[in-house]
């Protein structure tokens, strides 16, 4: 009898682990596979049925793109804005992220709940009202109108990955500082920051990756002077589509978000989750408690 459930159990798990990896590589791989395709095909030879696949590879689309289209431009757009938008974004969450995540009062969920509207109200819908407020507010320039929107769009995520940072961060550290005497300042650079490093990471990343990416309030807000990344990749796609350069765009646009995605993945597993909940004791962390400790005491006492 226990082998017959232990046979099912294996196949149950083999089944769902099959299931698994092919709904991974239709969803996931299997797109990525085709822009990777698109993106090679030869002008001269095209790629079209009955063909499995494209009977010439070239890379004369990318070239194509980046000599002869505004990509460099959007790039440069695209990757000056996102790091403003992060530090802003995390300076701005920093205060309400320490209110979510240390302190009780009263309206607390309503209040977390209030900063995730931004995430469920469509797009073109907040770009279209916000373009009507930097109307309204005679604020003409692309570029701040951009970074003020993707701020906004940005700070739920910033809120929302600060506040757990700053709920993990264990209480006895900071009940220990304040009886040697530390000051907010210096608890907070001791004691919060150290903890703070992977959530700051997160969402500094997750701000970079959701601006760039952003394509409503730069289109309405931008076009058609001040363009990015996604705005040249939409446009391959609608009125002029062509789908060999929007694969190149895609790809492009692709790349750096995988990379800072898996930096995140990273950050959010194994020693760095358990440094900054401060819910796993290991050496390194006895070490960085004692460490602090006997450093307060000697500021304390030097005082």
């Amino acid at each position: 009898m226990n082998r017959i459930q232990s046979n099912n159990t294996r196949l149950i798990n083999r089944i769902v682990l099959i299931f698994f990896v092919v709904v991974n590589f239709v969803w996931l791989v299997l797109p990525f596979l085709m822009a990777g395709l698109w993106s090679l095909v030869d002008p001269q030879h095209p790629w079209s049925y009955p063909d499995i696949f494209p009977p010439v590879l070239s890379f004369e689309r990318w070239h194509y793109v980046w000599e002869n289209t505004a990509l460099k431009e959007a790039m440069l757009n695209s990757y000056t804005i996102a790091p403003i938008v992060s530090l802003i974004a995390i300076t701005l969450a920093l205060p309400t992220a320490y209110a979510f995540g240390r302190m009780e009062f009263r309206g607390k969920k309503i209040a977390e709940l209030i900063t995730l509207i931004p995430l469920v109200i469509p797009g073109m819908l907040i770009a279209l009202f916000f373009s009507a407020v930097l109307i309204q507010l005679n604020i003409s320039n692309p570029m701040i109108g951009i970074i003020i929107g993707h701020t906004v769009m940005t700070l739920p995520y910033a809120i929302r990955i600060l506040s757990s940072g700053f709920s993990a961060v264990p209480q006895d550290l900071i009940d220990a500082s304040r009886d040697l005497g530390a000051s907010k300042l210096t608890t907070f650079k001791d004691v919060y920051l150290p903890m703070l490093k992977p959530a700051f990471l997160a969402s500094i990343i997750f701000c970079l990756v959701k601006s760039l990416e952003e394509f409503s309030i730069s289109f309405v807000i931008g076009s058609p002077d001040f363009i990015t990344v996604p705005t040249i990749l939409y446009s391959f796609l609608g009125y002029s589509f062509i789908r060999p350069n929007a694969a190149v765009v895609s790809i492009i646009l692709l790349i750096p978000n995988v990379i800072l995605l898996l930096i995140i993945e990273r950050l959010l597993k194994g020693n760095y989750l358990s440094q900054s909940t401060g819910k796993v004791i290991c050496p390194q962390k006895v070490r960085l408690y004692s460490n602090f400790i006997q450093g307060l005491s000697s500021v304390f006492h030097r005082a």
